[in-house]
């Protein structure tokens, strides 16, 4: 299995990329945002949980996101590989992530972090949160989020550089342009 996680801050364009890779990979996507969203919108308990959880703008307990994830990888045994999204957000996840995979006889190939600007980041989350209507992208919400991304989360980059599989390409530009930054990264592999 060829895995890969995508990292960014909140708009750096993971989502956008995201569906590209997969189309030209066939790698199965699991953002961590899109599970909590479908539990979210089928009223579990576990969406009730989450739902407070994101409305205050605080991260998901690791427990919680981490039982998700595994749930998301067990039902698609056949993969040639993942591409998670919004996941690690701290090294106990990264480190949670890499024993679940090891116990798939799998690992995690490269990281590909997203660069993106505070500035830019803000630009495109207000845009996104006029065309969507996201909960999370309410402009109080996502000033905890990305303050969390710059305080906590990424520290677990330097968990995957001393790996060496840590990749970083600029997260500002044209779509494609991008995209075609990440391929090339991804077809080291």
């Amino acid at each position: 299995m060829l895995n890969f996680v995508l990292f960014g801050p909140p708009g750096a364009g993971k989502g956008t990329q995201s569906e590209k890779l997969i189309e030209k990979y066939q790698l199965i996507h699991i953002s961590t945002g899109d599970l909590f969203r479908a539990h979210i919108k089928n009223q579990s308990p576990l969406g009730q949980r989450v739902s407070a959880l994101i409305a205050e703008g605080q991260l998901v307990p690791d427990e919680i996101t981490i039982a998700m994830l595994e749930e998301e990888v067990d039902k698609n045994p056949g993969a040639k590989g993942f591409i998670f999204d919004g996941f690690p957000r701290t090294v106990p996840q990264a480190e949670a992530l890499d024993e679940f995979l090891v116990s798939k006889g799998s690992s995690i190939a490269g990281v590909i972090a997203l660069d993106v600007d505070q500035e830019e980041l803000t630009k495109r989350i207000a845009q996104r949160q006029i065309e969507t209507g996201r909960v999370d992208d309410q402009a109080d919400k996502l000033q905890k989020r990305i303050e969390e991304y710059f305080s906590k989360t990424i520290h677990v980059l330097p968990y995957y550089e001393g790996q060496r599989k840590l990749s970083k390409v600029n997260g500002i530009g044209k779509i494609d342009d991008i995209f075609a930054e990440l391929s090339a990264v991804i077809d080291k592999y």
